[in-house]
């Protein structure tokens, strides 16, 4: 479970609901019966060092869409928002496994043998791409060093 005390509180909050791990289940329950909006964009962009081309890249959106999905009362399309849910599920599970923000953020930016020596970020902007880094962090968990 993520350590609320990590995160800045307001984000924590936000955090709380959204899925530890990504599970189908889970997502489709999340994005039927919440809403993910504003804040979970800005959750994301508040949690990484990543600038705003390159979350937009992961949201398949462009830079000046992006920041208009910051702004309040911003409604977002149904893609995007099971982007930006997977990203943060994601985002939850890697600081859970590597115990912060930056250790995290360092991961995803460095080359690995297990995504064909890319950085895990290159393969955020699809949902496949998230779910296999997601199945990596997993694997990490149960001892497999990468």
């Amino acid at each position: 479970m993520i350590n609320m005390k990590r995160v800045a509180s307001p984000i924590g909050l936000l955090l709380q609901d959204v899925p530890g791990h990504i599970n189908d289940s889970e997502i489709l329950n999340f994005l039927y019966t919440r809403e993910v909006n504003w804040q979970h964009v800005n959750a994301i962009k508040t949690l990484t060092d990543f600038n705003d081309g390159v979350i937009s890249d992961w949201l398949n959106v462009s830079v000046k869409t992006f920041r208009e999905y910051k702004k309040p009362p911003t409604s977002l399309k149904e893609n995007v928002k099971e982007q930006v849910l997977l990203l943060l599920s994601l985002i939850k599970h890697g600081i859970d496994v590597f115990g912060s923000v930056s250790e995290f953020d360092q991961w995803l930016n460095r080359k690995n043998f297990y995504f064909d020596n890319k950085m895990p970020n290159d393969y955020l902007n699809t949902v496949t791409g998230v779910k296999f880094v997601d199945d990596r962090l997993t694997a990490m968990e149960y001892g497999d060093n990468v």
